[in-house]
């Protein structure tokens, strides 16, 4: 993806969020993010229109004789209609009226009008009282300020990063709301990155704002696959959160047709009841406890025992199991409780989907202060449906990465994976699982895909990383899955003498004393000195 042109040696979008976040004003960032986000939208949605209206105004080639106003004419070319007073230019030039925001209001609007899969999903909240015209019409300056290049370009790079960049600024001023919305960027690549999805039927259940499915198509483009080989399927319960999904996959071009709303949520009301996914990536809340689990106890997605009613994470890595292809795999988010968790019928459930399902097949440990919303601790569950039957080439293991140690601080509270953080850990779940030699079982065969012939990065277990380990030893530690107890200390800390360091801090200590009372007994000197 091309960056953002850089102007004063900061991106375009750092330049915007810092002048948008000026107007702010009396308005909190949970209601302005709709504000900004819709006039981005709003931005894209004109661009893209003017490009072709100016072709078919020209009439060259394939165009000749074609009518600019013909709805048609942008329906054939996926390019949503816009009328006259829903344009940017028309908006831009009455950018300093009093009334504005009534403008606004009214081509969001008149976009639902013309484009039924917009319907619902564009915000009218610019004529309120708390967004004063003179902030908005500075906003809309400042959007005008993102056409760059070519229309194609501005529409598919420029304005979907300032969106995706936008969704994440938010996220961050929002702080736990902002969670409810927003899976950091560096969590969705990780997942995104190990389980590959280069082609077939991608799912999130509780998709948020479609960040899992921008990033995979990211992907699909980054390694020169065809994004038509993917299509994607979500639900989401939150309709506000909602629309900035459906948004923000438009301004990608990615077709949202299959990302549905209701209130009741996955659990209660399955959107895609018959869909089998060949990958689900998801982000599910960390331990509810108000999911309605009384009024399923009798499901049929629950396969491998019945989940608490208290609490919702082992109802989701169901939902994820049932959802999945006969070769399905699956990349989810839980809260790191539910790798020891024996409460409730917990403790059985994970011992099923281990024995009797065979679908755990690898947990990442995740470092802490990643998320927005919580402090709660995490880890990346991956499950796979093809572990029997010869195809998975370590059926009987499992691999355990703890990643605690890896991260770097983005500000006081805040943590984010790295390029060589997110490499490193899919690397050494790809060498896993694709190529080398395991050193608990049989030779393996295959090479994961791109990898040249005949160069076989081998995957070996790293004391404090990374280890294989065999079903039989999980069942030893009692089903239990945190990476910590597979993959032990480090060389260095294994090498640790206690008796040698206590000592050391022992005589550090000592001394240490001796300084003070020392310093103490001089200060006390020069007191005597000044009171005579």
């Amino acid at each position: 993806m091309a960056k953002a042109k850089v102007t004063n040696e900061e991106p375009l979008e750092k330049q915007l969020w810092k002048a948008a976040d000026k107007l702010r004003k009396n308005i909190d960032a949970a209601e302005y993010k709709h504000i900004v986000q819709g006039l981005i939208f709003l931005k894209y949605i004109s661009d893209s229109f003017e490009e072709h209206f100016a072709k078919l105004q020209a009439g060259l080639g394939e165009y000749a004789g074609a009518d600019p106003e013909d709805k048609d004419e942008y329906k054939a070319e996926n390019v949503f209609f816009v009328p006259t007073e829903a344009r940017w230019s028309f908006l831009q030039s009455h950018a300093k009226q009093p009334k504005i925001g009534t403008f606004v209001d009214e081509a969001m609007d008149a976009l639902e009008k013309e484009n039924p899969s917009l319907k619902g999903v564009l915000p009218k909240v610019f004529a309120r009282q708390n967004l004063d015209p003179a902030s908005l019409g500075g906003l809309i300056d400042l959007v005008s300020n993102i056409a760059l290049g070519d229309a194609k370009a501005r529409s598919a790079d420029v304005l979907g990063h300032v969106f995706e960049y936008f969704l994440g600024e938010f996220a961050l001023a929002e702080g736990k709301q902002g969670g409810q919305f927003y899976t950091p960027r560096s969590i969705v690549e990780l997942l995104v990155k190990m389980l590959e999805p280069y082609s077939g039927r991608v799912f999130d259940p509780c998709c948020g704002s479609g960040g899992m499915f921008v990033q995979s198509e990211k992907f699909v483009e980054e390694h020169q696959g065809r994004v038509n080989d993917i299509s994607i399927y979500g639900q989401e319960s939150n309709q506000t959160t909602w629309r900035l999904a459906k948004m923000n996959l438009a301004i990608r071009g990615i077709d949202s047709s299959q990302v549905k709303w209701n209130n009741e949520g996955s659990f209660l009301n399955d959107a895609h009841k018959d869909l089998k996914a060949d990958f689900i990536i998801a982000n599910p809340p960390f331990n509810v406890s108000d999911w309605s689990g009384e009024l399923l106890r009798g499901d049929g997605r629950w396969q491998y025992g019945t989940p608490p009613a208290s609490n919702a994470n082992f109802a989701w890595l169901q939902h994820f199991a049932y959802h999945l292809a006969p070769t399905g795999q699956a990349g989810v988010v839980l809260a790191k409780g539910a790798l020891t968790s024996k409460t409730s019928g917990e403790g059985d459930i994970r011992r099923a989907l281990i024995e009797q399902g065979n679908l755990i097949d690898c947990i990442v440990n995740l470092p802490a202060k990643l998320f927005l919303n919580t402090q709660i601790p995490a880890a990346l569950w991956f499950m796979s449906r093809n572990r029997r039957g010869g195809v998975h080439p370590r059926p009987n293991e499992i691999l355990f990465i703890d990643a605690r140690n890896l991260g770097h601080l983005i500000n006081r509270r805040t943590r984010e994976l790295s390029e060589d953080d997110i490499k490193q850990i899919a690397d050494t779940y790809h060498n896993w699982r694709n190529v080398g030699t395991s050193n608990v079982g049989a030779p393996l065969v295959g090479a994961r895909e791109g990898q040249p012939q005949g160069i076989a990065p081998t995957y070996m277990d790293i004391k404090g990383f990374c280890c294989s380990a065999p079903i039989a030893r999980v069942k030893e530690l009692d089903y239990v899955l945190t990476p910590g107890r597979y993959v032990g200390l480090p060389d260095e800390e294994d090498d640790f003498d206690f008796k040698e360091r206590f000592a050391t801090l022992k005589v550090e200590f000592a001394a240490q004393l001796i300084e003070e009372a020392e310093l103490n007994k001089a200060i006390a000197a020069n007191l005597q000195k000044v009171e005579l």
